[in-house]
């Protein structure tokens, strides 16, 4: 059905300023303030109310009012507007929706999840109207409202379903945004060999591996589903452990789950003010979570000069600690991480890293996207290679403990150093004599 967004604009503003209105006057007769439910359920009713006041004022001129669909649909608009992300949402809504590309407001691009690729009908009346959309959702998502506009023409943010969502402005001819969805928010192990991104030995080692405190990076390269697999891995950390998490941009959401992990703190890195003042970087983030008491330190991504700071946690007695990064193999992984080094402030050498790195990760996990032909060229993600590291001599040691044999599989490659601890957590290899 088409919605009049007119319309929706319309009202929403309408709604909105009711709203406002019936917080200043609780603020003023001393009220504590409405929760977000109490809220949402505030504007469900103003919402009706003003659809109302909208047909009679129709019959009244002696135009046909909206039909109960039609009320439905804007109804459905207005609350997405307010509280979602406006035309967007039925997109976010569909679960065979894996990727949103927006080059200003009338060039959507939607990728599904069996591999197609669709343009879709705009999501604003204007690049202007796309823009206060995006400004909005900075505004309320995430620890601290953050600014898009020409002085900060980039914005990464996590959605209220858990989505990413990266912007950039000014910079580019008009506004482009990139939406990543998170369709596994709530996932396990057991799910990723469920649909194949995992053999179930694999599955296996992994529990074994996260169950002995094992410091796992886990690479790929960009919606190769590093995050999805992140989650899984931290979903089979006791819950008796208190979990502290250090992200860019809220995205993990493991506190969304109390029965998995009741004891969890998120950090969020924090922007510099239009001032320049008030900025809080990962690395300062990773160092305050050391003094937080933490069972385990999950980076949820590692872009920058905070992997010295995370290495030397890894090192400091903060076993079991989880990360991602970006790579195109697992073997590459130590070159990147050397080459973020040399940015740090600490200004490390090549080989101080490469010690460094040998000394706090214990396996490197690499995940790889792929076209499956087999299957009418549904994107596959799998985790294609495992590396153990041994050591250092000038550079870091390890042997490929998974690898893909020649009929795609994955299977044991090499013996593991750490073969009797794991078997204490219920590993049993089943490709080694």
């Amino acid at each position: 059905m088409t919605i009049d967004h007119t319309l929706v604009k319309r009202f929403r503003q309408d709604v909105g300023d009711r709203l406002a209105h019936q917080r200043r006057l609780d603020q003023a007769s001393g009220l504590p303030p409405m929760t977000g439910e109490d809220e949402r359920q505030f504007a469900r009713a103003l919402i009706a109310q003003i659809l109302e006041e909208f047909a009679r004022g129709e019959i009244g001129v002696g135009r046909t009012p909206p039909t109960a669909e039609e009320e439905e649909a804007l109804a459905a608009g207005i609350h997405a507007a307010l509280f979602g992300v406006g035309r967007l949402q039925p997109l976010l809504d569909d679960p065979e929706v894996e990727n949103i590309d927006i080059n200003g407001c009338d060039r959507v691009f939607v990728g599904y999840a069996d591999g197609q690729e669709l343009m879709r009908e705009p999501v604003a009346e204007s690049d202007e109207e796309l823009v206060e959309l995006i400004q909005i959702l900075a505004a309320y998502s995430g620890l601290s409202s953050r600014p898009f506009d020409t002085a900060n023409p980039q914005l990464d943010l996590r959605l209220p379903d858990g989505s990413r969502l990266s912007a950039v402005m000014d910079v580019t001819v008009r506004p482009s945004i990139s939406i990543r969805r998170s369709r596994l928010g709530k996932v396990f192990l057991t799910d990723l060999v469920g649909n194949g991104s995992l053999t179930p030995e694999l599955g296996r080692f992994l529990s074994a591996a996260v169950a002995a405190r094992k410091n796992i990076m886990i690479s790929g390269s960009t919606n190769a589903g590093k995050t999805t697999l992140l989650r899984a891995l931290a979903n089979e950390i006791p819950p008796s452990e208190r979990l502290i998490t250090v992200e860019r941009a809220l995205e993990l959401g493991l506190d969304q789950f109390p029965e998995l992990h009741p004891n969890v703190v998120a950090f969020e890195q924090r922007l510099p003010n239009s001032e320049g003042q008030g900025e809080i970087t990962m690395a300062e983030l990773v160092r305050r979570s050391l003094r937080m008491n933490p069972s385990r330190v999950i980076v949820g991504e590692v872009l920058g000069d905070e992997i010295v700071t995370m290495l030397n946690a890894m090192t400091q007695g903060n076993d079991g600690s989880l990360s991602t990064i970006h790579a195109n193999s697992s073997m590459e992984v130590f070159n990147r991480i050397a080459t973020y080094a040399l940015q740090a402030t600490e200004r490390l050498p090549i080989e101080a890293t490469h010690m460094l790195i040998a000394g706090a990760i214990d396996f490197v996990v690499f995940i790889e996207k792929r076209n499956d032909y087999a299957v009418g060229g549904r994107l596959r993600r799998f985790v294609s290679s495992v590396r153990e590291v041994a050591g250092v001599d000038g550079r870091v040691l390890s042997s490929e403990v998974f690898a893909m044999a020649p009929d795609g599989r994955v299977v044991p490659h090499a013996p593991l150093s750490c073969l009797e601890e794991l078997a204490h957590f219920g590993y049993d290899p089943g490709g080694w004599a």
